[in-house]
């Protein structure tokens, strides 16, 4: 069973008398477990629901529409199935104590990683979750692999119960299922013969393994699980060694990179970072695998869209590890501009100095890097800081950090998005 949480005014649920709060049950007869199976189900021109509305009346619809008009109906949160690993790494291990409660939910759904892109490393999957990957051709899944030899998985995810990743991919692609697959490198677990098995067993699902991304473990101050040793730079530049051999015979064979390192990783091994047609589509921006490439690629893009806003001075607040990656990017939007950035890193005080991107500030960062700024005329501040309720990880409102400052202060993705409107007009609830 599902229940509708909100109803579009004038849609064909509105008009059948589908309230928020309704029960929907059944459609055409098969029960409803989740969001997958009304999505699914109701796919269809026509189609019979079942439904019980909030005071208890049971109501059969008739429903027919033309050319996959929306239904109207959005549907409450669905539970989310929680991770039953307690891998060393896990970025939920590295939270302080304090925070608020839905930050420490450590999820582990295949549903959220169809629907949504999330990782999720399949060890929670039964049969009847396979089945019903099959029948409703969940495709492309993302899954956190980490290792493919089953030992070597079993004591990464700090799970003995864990199934063989290989057996369940194995099946999922024989049914027609691709997968984007990560791997988060922990030196001296699942580097060297483990990655190279673990590579050579993803190469061999062929074009269902779309792409893999190699991932340097991250720690903050309070990743108390972790006993392994730290991702250091002679660690970072063998594991891009290990990409490139892989990724030039990946295009001698199959004309596709493949597999690629996290900005992060490129970072840390001191390596000039790819430009964007390295990455082709960009498979993995979200797990930051060409997120600075696609930065660069959006504001030369943009740079002809911006006004002219001679003597302003703009503020540009980021974490430490994009401080030496800026100067280009403002020099570019001087030029335009002729504005005058400065750049304003910050180390993290939540997660302390081991934890440098900018999208993990906090409000107390952002606090710090702009106290007694009366000088600007702007503030720009990382968008990826702040989440759909306007709050940032310290749980701080950005609305309240925001008035402690004489000059405007907006979240930007990439300086465009702000500047193109002369920051004259953004507002940010």
């Amino acid at each position: 069973m599902v229940r509708a949480l909100r109803i579009a005014p004038g849609s064909i649920a509105d008009q059948l008398g589908i309230i928020p709060g309704t029960a929907l049950l059944t459609v055409d007869g098969r029960e409803l477990a989740d969001f997958l199976d009304w999505e699914f189900l109701t796919a269809s021109d026509a189609f019979e629901v079942e439904a019980e509305l909030p005071g208890g009346e049971r109501v059969v619809y008739d429903i027919e529409r033309e050319d996959g008009e929306p239904l109207g109906v959005e549907l409450e949160p669905p539970t989310v199935r929680r991770c039953a690993n307690r891998c060393e790494f896990c970025f939920i291990e590295g939270l302080p104590k304090g925070l608020r409660k839905p930050l420490y939910i450590r999820d582990d759904d295949y549903r959220l990683s169809f629907a949504y892109g999330n990782f999720a490393t399949l060890s929670n999957v039964k049969e009847r979750d396979i089945a019903r990957i099959l029948e409703y051709r969940l495709s492309p899944l993302y899954v956190s692999v980490h290792a493919t030899p089953w030992e070597a998985r079993k004591v990464l995810l700090n799970n003995p119960r864990v199934p063989n990743i290989v057996e369940q991919l194995t099946r999922l692609t024989e049914g027609g299922i691709d997968f984007h697959g990560q791997m988060v490198i922990v030196p001296g677990l699942n580097d060297g013969d483990v990655l190279e098995q673990s590579l050579t067993d993803l190469y061999s699902f062929g074009a269902n393994c779309l792409s893999v991304a190699i991932i340097p473990v991250g720690l903050t101050q309070f990743s108390h699980l972790y006993t392994g040793k730290s991702m250091d730079a002679v660690s970072a530049e063998g594991l891009l060694q290990v990409v490139d051999r892989w990724q030039a015979r990946a295009v001698a064979e199959r004309s596709e990179k493949w597999v690629f390192g996290s900005d992060e990783l490129w970072l840390l091994a001191g390596r000039t970072l790819p430009t964007a047609d390295y990455y082709g589509e960009f498979p993995q921006i979200e797990n930051g695998v060409g997120a600075v490439a696609s930065l660069r690629q959006r504001v030369g893009e943009g740079l002809s869209r911006l006004p002219r806003l001679d003597g302003k001075r703009i503020g540009v607040v980021t974490g430490t590890s994009m401080a030496p990656l800026m100067p280009d990017l403002l020099s570019q939007l001087t030029a335009v501009t002729g504005a005058h950035f400065e750049l304003l890193p910050v180390e993290n005080s939540l997660f302390g100095p081991t934890t440098t991107t900018a999208g993990l500030l906090v409000g107390a960062d952002i606090r710090t890097a702009l106290q007694g700024r009366v000088d600007l005329d702007l503030a720009l501040i990382p968008a990826e800081t702040i989440n759909d309720q306007g709050l940032f990880l310290d749980d701080e409102r950005f609305v309240d950090v925001r008035e402690a400052f004489p000059m405007p202060v907006y979240p930007s993705y990439d300086f465009i998005d702000v500047l193109e409107l002369e920051g004259a007009t953004v507002e940010v609830a």
